[in-house]
C-alpha cells in the first residue's frame, strides 16, 4: 500500500479513501495490526494509504495524501506509546523495536492522542477514527502510571469521533462502508466494539453505569469497582453497554465484537500481504526480523492472567484459522528465495491454545469467569492438543520446511493436561531452549496474578526433559518472571529466590511489572488493594524497593550482592544469605 506520495503517483490516485497513521514503521506482515486492517479496507475497493511515523511536530506529514475522503485511521502502533517509549522505572527507552534500526524518538508520547490532534489541524471536520492497543486500552477512565493519576477516556483527550477497541476488522469494515453510504460519523452510535461521546446520557435498555471518571479518580474503591464490572463485560455473548460520565459527557461503550468464524479469520489472513517492510526502508526493523518467519493461527486466550491485556484486546474466546489457511501461508514462506527453513513459530498469545474451546455453549453464553483456568481450569473447556499437534506435523511436511518451532507463550498447565504433546513439542518444535511464564512461586501473589501454583511448572520441566533426553537432546526451559508485582514485597521475592536456588534456575531476563492501562493488576497496584476482595495488599511502588526485588531475583550476579543483603535484612530473611551464596 502507498507510503510516500511517489507511491500515490505510481497508482495513479488523486486521492484516497482512507488514510491510516501509525507510530510503527510500515511492515506488510499479518502480525501489524496497520497492515492488516490497510488490507481489509484495500479489499473493500478503497484507496488505503499508509502515514508512517510522520514528524509530529506539525501536521505537514498528514497533508501528504491530500485530505481522505472518509477517514483517517489513527493507532499508536502495535504497543502502546508510553510503554514503547519507557522502562518500568520511567526513563526513556534509546531504542524502538518497530522502528528502522531499531532508532528510539520517531514516536510521541500518547501518540494516538497527538496524532488525533494533527490530523484535525491538517483537515478541519475530516472523520478521525481511532484504535489500536494504545486506544483499546485506554477507552474508559484508567489510571496512567507515567503521569500517576487517572486519566479521562483517550477518545475525550484526542477529539476524535470514534474508538474502535480489540480487534478491529469488523468494525473498521462496517465503518467504512457506512460512510460511503453517506452516513455521517457523528451518527455511526451502534457498531459492536466501538465507542462513542455524547453530551447527554443515551436511553439504552440494560445499559450499565459506571462509576463516573470523577468518583474513581477520588475513590479506590470506586476505581475497583469500575475495573471489575468492565471486566465483567468482555464476553460478548452476554456484554451490555457500558456507560461512564466524564464531567458533562458520556463515554459510551458497546458490547465487544463477535468472534470471527474460521472462514472469516482465513479471509483476513489470505489477504495479499506482501510479508516484508515497505522498500522505502533501507534499514532492517528488528521486530520484522523476529516474526518474519512466523505463522498467527489463531487468536484470543482463555487464561486471563491480570497483568495481561491479550484477552482484554483479543477475547477469552479462542478464534482459529483452518489448517489449510495456515497451511498455505506457511508453504508461501517457505518459496521465499530467502527462506532458511525453519519457521519459528506457528501459534498466538498462547500457542496451545490452538483448537481448543468451551464444550457447553449455554455456558459459555452466560459465563463472567474473568479466566477459564484460574482458580482452576473450568471443566467445561477442551485440553486435547489433538488438533494443534496434527496441524505442526502437516506443516513439518511442506516442502523446503526442515523443522517448525513454537515460540509463542505456551500455558504450561494445560500442556500438563496432554503429556504426548510436552513430547512432541520437547523432541520435535524446540531449538535448543523454551521460554516460559511461571512469573513467580509464591502461591499469594500468583493468585493475583491469576496464575498456576509452581508445582505446575516443576511437572511441565519433568514432562520435557524426560522427552528430550528420550531423544538424546540436552534442552532448556527459559523462565520468565516478574519482579514488584502487586502483593509481592521482600518476603515474597526471598521466597522465589530461595526457589530458584533450590532449583538452579538463574533468570537472565527479567520484567519490572509495568501497570498498564485497564488491567485487574493496574488496579492493585494503583488502589493497594484487591479489586475483587478489597483485601489491602503490599505495593512495590519506590524505586529502591524496585531495584531490591529486582537483585533478588539475580542473587547470583556479583555486582548484586550488596542489594541482596540490604533486602534480606529489610524482609527479616538475613538467615537467607548462607544460602543463596552458597556454591
Amino acid at each position: 500500500m502507498p507510503l510516500t506520495k511517489h507511491d500515490l503517483d505510481r497508482l495513479g490516485w488523486d486521492c484516497v479513501d482512507v488514510v491510516l497513521v501509525t507510530g510503527d514503521a510500515y511492515v506488510d506482515h499479518p502480525s501489524f495490526g496497520t497492515a492488516i486492517i490497510g488490507r481489509v479496507l484495500e479489499n473493500l475497493g478503497l484507496r488505503v494509504a499508509i502515514l508512517a511515523q510522520p514528524a509530529w511536530q506539525s501536521c505537514n506529514d498528514w497533508k501528504r495524501f491530500g485530505r481522505p475522503r472518509l477517514f483517517f485511521g489513527i493507532s499508536s502502533g502495535n504497543v502502546d506509546s508510553m510503554i514503547n517509549r519507557y522502562t518500568a522505572n520511567k526513563k526513556m527507552r534509546s531504542d524502538d523495536q518497530y522502528s528502522p534500526g531499531g532508532r528510539g524518538g520517531l514516536r510521541p508520547d500518547r501518540a494516538v492522542t497527538v496524532y488525533a490532534q494533527r490530523a484535525r489541524e491538517a483537515f478541519p471536520g475530516v472523520a478521525v477514527v481511532i484504535g489500536g492497543i494504545e486506544a483499546s486500552m485506554r477507552r474508559l477512565a484508567h489510571y496512567d502510571y507515567w503521569s500517576e493519576t487517572v486519566r479521562r477516556s483517550v477518545l475525550l483527550d484526542s477529539k476524535a469521533d470514534i474508538l474502535v477497541y480489540g480487534m478491529g476488522e469488523k468494525p473498521m469494515t462496517e465503518i467504512a462502508l457506512r460512510l460511503q453510504k453517506g452516513e455521517s460519523v457523528k451518527d455511526i452510535k451502534d457498531v459492536r466494539g466501538t465507542v462513542y461521546a455524547a453530551s447527554a446520557r443515551p436511553e439504552i435498555a440494560d445499559a450499565i453505569d459506571l462509576p463516573s471518571y470523577e468518583e474513581i479518580k477520588s475513590d479506590p474503591l470506586k476505581f475497583n469497582k469500575a475495573t471489575v464490572e468492565t471486566l465483567n463485560q468482555t464476553n460478548p455473548l452476554n456484554a451490555r453497554v457500558l456507560i461512564q460520565k466524564h464531567d458533562e459527557r458520556y463515554v459510551v461503550e458497546n458490547p465487544p465484537i463477535l468472534p470471527l468464524s474460521p472462514a472469516e479469520l482465513d479471509a483476513v489472513y489470505n489477504l495479499p500481504f506482501a510479508r516484508r517492510p515497505h522498500p522505502f526502508y533501507k534499514d532492517k526493523i528488528p521486530a520484522f526480523e523476529m516474526i518474519k518467519e512466523s505463522i498467527t493461527a489463531h487468536r484470543g486466550c482463555f487464561g486471563g492472567c491480570s497483568f495481561c491485556s491479550l484477552t482484554l484486546h483479543q477475547g477469552r474466546i479462542i478464534q482459529c484459522r483452518t489448517e489449510d489457511s495456515v497451511l498455505a501461508e506457511v508453504a508461501k514462506v517457505a518459496a521465499a528465495p530467502s527462506f532458511n527453513g525453519i519457521i519459528t513459530d506457528i501459534g498466538g498469545p498462547s500457542a496451545n491454545m490452538y483448537g481448543l474451546f468451551c464444550k457447553n455453549p449455554a455456558a459459555q453464553k452466560a459465563c463472567r469467569r474473568l479466566s477459564c483456568m484460574f482458580p482452576n481450569l473450568c471443566p467445561n473447556m477442551s485440553t486435547d492438543h489433538t488438533r494443534y499437534m496434527k496441524l505442526l506435523s502437516r506443516a513439518a511436511e511442506t516442502r523446503g520446511v526442515k523443522k517448525i518451532l513454537v515460540n509463542s507463550g505456551i500455558r504450561m498447565d494445560l500442556a500438563v493436561k496432554c503429556p504426548q504433546f510436552i513430547h512432541k513439542l520437547a523432541t520435535e518444535h524446540t531449538g535448543g531452549q523454551l521460554s516460559i511464564a511461571p512469573e513467580h512461586t509464591v502461591p499469594s501473589v500468583l493468585a493475583l496474578m491469576f496464575k498456576p501454583a509452581a508445582e505446575v511448572w516443576l511437572e511441565f520441566e519433568k514432562l520435557f526433559k524426560k522427552a528430550s533426553l528420550s531423544k538424546g537432546k540436552e534442552q532448556y526451559l527459559v523462565p520468565y518472571f516478574i519482579s514488584s508485582f502487586p502483593g509481592s514485597d521482600l518476603k515474597a521475592m526471598t521466597e522465589l529466590a530461595l526457589f530458584l536456588k533450590k532449583h538452579n534456575y538463574r533468570p537472565r531476563q527479567i520484567n519490572d511489572f509495568i501497570p498498564a492501562p485497564m488491567e485487574y493488576a493496574t488496579a492493585a497496584y494503583y488502589t493497594g488493594l484487591d479489586p475483587a476482595s478489597g483485601k489491602k495488599i503490599h505495593v512495590a511502588k519506590g524505586e529502591t524497593e524496585r531495584r531490591l526485588q529486582r537483585a533478588l531475583l539475580q542473587y547470583f550476579k556479583p555486582e548484586n550482592r550488596a542489594l541482596v543483603m540490604r533486602a534480606l535484612k529489610m524482609a527479616g530473611r538475613s538467615d537467607a544469605a548462607r544460602i543463596l551464596f552458597s556454591r
